[in-house]
């Protein structure tokens, strides 16, 4: 609250955040009061974040290091693992006197060129970069509620529930590589030939002559969005 009051004089603003701060944390049956920290997922927590660790931003940076930091994720790019190294001792002495922790797991020197690492959603390796595994989980676990053979809902209005989940999903992984786009459309048609295929009385998933029945133009028709389609043309709108 200290930082909070060098950015911030208004009384109600201020008394807003020390509300956010001391409001009880249920968790189940349990309900407790926090005596320190911001509660993990609450909305003011990024904006605290920001603040709270904006010295470290400027130290990284006079240090010459290029720091990427979204609330209290962050990654340092460096030329050396001795850089790496060096930057890494930068951090833990300011989070040490900040009365902060690194994440024992998360934090970690990684040679891009033949290790990989998660960040905001994103698992990057070499040049490339896609979907880490939680995320497809999760995004996979919503179109499969949204897709179920039993469902009774007209194949337009299942359409048109999966394409909510699919542009907000695509617009933030729109810089994926390809071949992950190619295999979720895949994956989604199968879903949707599947509940047809109940429909027409048959078991199983949509698959062999399902492809001929129901045709990728045949879901394109009906309106789904392609993420393949949709990577194309954002690829073209960024190279004129």
């Amino acid at each position: 609250m200290d930082l909070v009051e060098q950015k911030i004089s208004d009384g109600r603003v201020l008394k807003l955040i020390r509300m956010f701060l001391e409001q009880d944390v249920m968790d189940g049956i349990k309900r407790w009061t926090p005596q320190t920290g911001s509660p993990q997922g609450a909305v003011i927590s990024p904006l605290l974040s920001n603040i709270y660790l904006d010295p470290l931003d400027r130290l990284m940076a006079a240090d010459g290091f290029e720091m990427v930091r979204y609330a209290d994720d962050f990654v340092i790019l460096c030329r050396s693992r001795e850089d790496a190294e060096r930057a890494l001792a930068a951090v833990g002495a300011w989070t040490a006197e900040a009365g902060l922790e690194l994440h024992p797991v998360k934090t970690c020197i990684v040679d891009v060129r033949s290790e990989s690492f998660d960040f905001l959603g994103y698992h990057f390796c070499g040049e490339h970069r896609w979907p880490r595994k939680k995320s497809l989980k999760k995004m996979r676990a919503e179109i499969r509620a949204k897709t179920r053979r039993t469902s009774g809902h007209s194949l337009h209005y299942v359409i048109r529930d999966v394409n909510f989940t699919l542009r907000g999903w695509f617009e933030y992984f729109k810089h994926s590589h390809p071949w992950t786009f190619e295999r979720l459309d895949a994956w989604i048609r199968m879903r949707l030939r599947s509940i047809l295929r109940r429909r027409s009385g048959r078991r199983g998933r949509g698959r062999g002559l399902d492809h001929q029945r129901w045709p990728n133009a045949y879901f394109a028709k009906h309106g789904l969005f392609s993420m393949v389609t949709a990577y194309r043309l954002a690829s073209q709108s960024s190279k004129r």
